[in-house]
């Protein structure tokens, strides 16, 4: 493709200016690369389930420690 070449034409029907203007942004917000989303934050029940800060230890009192906050 050259560069004096159209990206692209009409070839049945006669559009308005509006109708190519809105034509040209689909085409230009279709063609750019889309970023992957971000993951969604974990609500706030479901991070009260899980353990923050050290790994949970064995040994005297761990049962207690477990269900103590933190």
């Amino acid at each position: 493709m050259s560069a004096d070449e159209p990206l692209f034409r009409v070839v049945r029907g006669v559009p308005t200016a509006e109708e190519l203007a809105a034509l040209v942004g689909v085409i230009a917000a279709r063609s750019r690369p889309v970023a992957p989303a971000a993951p969604a934050p974990a609500s706030l029940w479901a991070r009260s389930a899980r353990p923050t800060g050290a790994a949970l230890a064995a040994g005297r009192g761990a049962w207690r420690a477990a269900g103590l906050p933190r």
